[in-house]
């Protein structure tokens, strides 16, 4: 009936087995994720721009209004306003290591632009965007400011209580690196996809709970007598002579996962 209706459904010699074009299917999807990759390396580059627009013109106000001035305590001294160059890492860390972490940030911003060519997940378009920005918001002080070339400080000014000083570059890191741990616990690879011990423990849920037919499957739930929606059990009473009206069984249209079995009707004298 499939032969006479449309195209075949099944392998010849594999009764159920679906065919599949590997040779279209990956033309298809390298076609279709061209202008998606496109569109994720735009907003990753877009994030990227805004933190590092945020960071130097915190700076540069920064450097304008404190350079003279006693720190700015604010809400009780929870957060004070503090002027401070350093020429280490993030959180003054490393301050005798200037020219080592301009190299390490260069090479950070070089790794992330070559990994973002087969960006396809809008989650890590976001956190490759916030490293990217904060990368380059530190590495421009590296560049730009004194002493000199590849050897400037950093201009940090946030100070929280107990926790060193830092800056908007620091802190979209330091969010961009948490993110990340986030997306690479939950199984998001940068095209998309996620491993499939995720994939499943997020989708058994759902399958059980709906009641349909799990994927891999070959079989059909059916009711009493062999076919799903039938019951020929006890019912109300029937005058005498009268008979019980048939029901019609109820149709299951044929689905990726699911395998037609053919059921004997059963005959009326049984």
């Amino acid at each position: 009936m499939q032969a006479a209706r449309r195209t075949p459904l099944s392998a010849p010699g594999v009764p159920g087995e679906s065919v599949s074009d590997p040779v279209g299917e990956s033309v298809g999807d390298s076609v279709g994720d061209r202008p998606r990759s496109g569109r994720k390396l735009a907003f990753l580059l877009v994030v990227a721009l805004v933190v590092l627009a945020l960071d130097v013109v915190s700076k540069v106000i920064v450097v304008g209004s404190l350079s003279h001035r006693a720190p700015i305590r604010l809400l009780g001294g929870l957060l004070t306003l503090r002027l401070l160059r350093n020429s280490g890492a993030a959180f003054s860390i490393g301050t005798s290591m200037t020219i080592v972490f301009t190299v390490i940030a260069a090479a950070v911003i070089f790794y992330i632009l070559r990994t973002a060519r087969n960006l396809q997940s809008l989650p890590w378009a976001i956190t490759l965007g916030l490293l990217l920005g904060g990368a380059m918001g530190n590495l421009a002080d590296r560049i730009f400011r004194a002493p000199g070339l590849f050897r400037g400080d950093v201009v940090d000014w946030i100070e929280l209580p107990h926790w060193p000083v830092f800056n908007l570059a620091d802190s979209a890191i330091v969010c961009g690196g948490v993110v990340a741990v986030l997306l690479a616990s939950r199984g998001m690879h940068l095209d998309g996809t996620r491993d499939r011990r995720h994939a499943d423990g997020d989708g058994s849920g759902a399958v059980a709970g709906s009641g349909g037919v799990e994927p891999g499957s070959d079989h059909v739930e059916a009711g009493s007598d062999g076919v799903e929606g039938r019951d020929d059990g006890a019912g109300p009473a029937l005058p005498a002579g009268a008979r019980r009206p048939r029901r019609r069984a109820a149709r299951c249209r044929p689905g990726p996962h699911v395998r037609l079995v053919e059921v004997p009707r059963r005959r009326a004298d049984q």
